[in-house]
């Protein structure tokens, strides 16, 4: 299997993730949560390169190779929070306590007939934000979504909720399908949403500094806050344990340059914010982070394959979603 992250399989299968989520369904969150743990022994084993990815991902942020156990709370906590996608569809966020960070700055800059582009990443669980907007018509949400990445989950959440799925602009669209549906979505001052930190092939980037050394972020997303001529806000939800999410809004620019002999360089520097933040955030808290490729290296081309001793044996318009 490739090691682009493009060319990755969705984990488990149509029929498994139907299963835990009637499991939790039926249940409850508990007894679907008790699953998670054998799942995670399973994807450890079963998912070689995404385990290896893990490893250096820590070593990366912390400077020493990691021990299993920590590699495995990575793997669970990505486990949970996809099967409390669920609940936070199928149920808004009623069992949840979600907590709103910065949520006047947001609202500051909703303005009938401008809306907001809100950058988020790869890191908790978007379905945060879209919950949180569920039973709420007066704010209107559009999440730019590449619904042929993961079409068994896409299927299962938007058949849980169809809501949510009348609130998708499809990323496999045009490019400039994609920019238009923006357009007008922003013109009723919606928010419109996409994740920022994945290049896919052949794509336009900006180098910026992350972690300690130069990642490559596509710069399609955050040019669009000047081609659309909206305020950029980060978004991030990220999971803290037992039912509690953080809902983060931080303000990246609220206008960008229209004249193109300044257009590049803010685009860069607004690139190197959202770099910024979300370094910070993730350091933080590392088990949040759900890019299971070489983030450093696109092609998925540098992860060390050497694992250490103890071990247990055995992500234009369209760019930017």
């Amino acid at each position: 299997m490739s090691e682009h992250w493009r060319e990755r399989k969705e984990g488990g299968g149509r029929f498994a993730i139907w299963l835990i989520s009637r499991i939790g369904l039926r249940c409850g969150r508990g007894v679907a949560r008790l699953c998670l743990y054998p799942i995670t022994i399973y994807f450890y084993f079963r998912r070689p390169y995404e385990r290896r990815v893990s490893y250096a991902f820590f070593e990366r942020i912390d400077g020493r190779r990691p021990g299993v156990g920590k590699v495995l709370r990575h793997i669970h906590r990505f486990a949970a929070t996809l099967l409390d996608r669920v609940f936070l569809l199928a149920e808004s966020k009623a069992r949840f306590d979600v907590r709103m960070h910065g949520l006047d700055e947001l609202i500051a800059r909703m303005q009938p007939g401008r809306g907001v582009l809100l950058l988020g990443a790869h890191v908790g669980s978007f379905e945060v934000l879209r919950a949180a907007t569920l039973g709420h018509p007066e704010v209107k949400l559009r999440v730019v979504l590449d619904t042929q990445k993961t079409p068994a989950l896409t299927r299962l959440l938007h058949a849980l909720n169809p809501e949510i799925g009348l609130g998708v602009i499809d990323a496999s669209r045009p490019g400039s399908e994609i920019v238009l549906a923006m357009s007008e979505a922003l013109a009723e001052g919606a928010l419109v949403t996409l994740l920022a930190d994945r290049v896919r092939d052949a794509e336009r980037t900006v180098a910026v500094d992350f972690f300690g050394a130069q990642a490559l972020l596509p710069i399609a997303p955050f040019a669009l806050g000047g081609i659309l001529d909206v305020p950029v806000v980060l978004c991030l939800g990220l999971y803290r344990g037992g039912n509690r999410y953080d809902l983060y809004f931080e303000p990246l620019a609220d206008a960008l340059p229209r004249a193109r002999s300044e257009r590049d360089g803010a685009v860069r520097a607004l690139a190197q914010a959202y770099a910024t933040r979300l370094e910070h955030h993730v350091r933080l808290d590392p088990c949040n982070w759900f890019n299971w490729h070489d983030f450093w290296n696109p092609q998925g081309g540098g992860v060390d394959r050497h694992e250490p001793a103890g071990q247990l044996a055995g992500s234009d318009a369209r760019d930017a979603a």
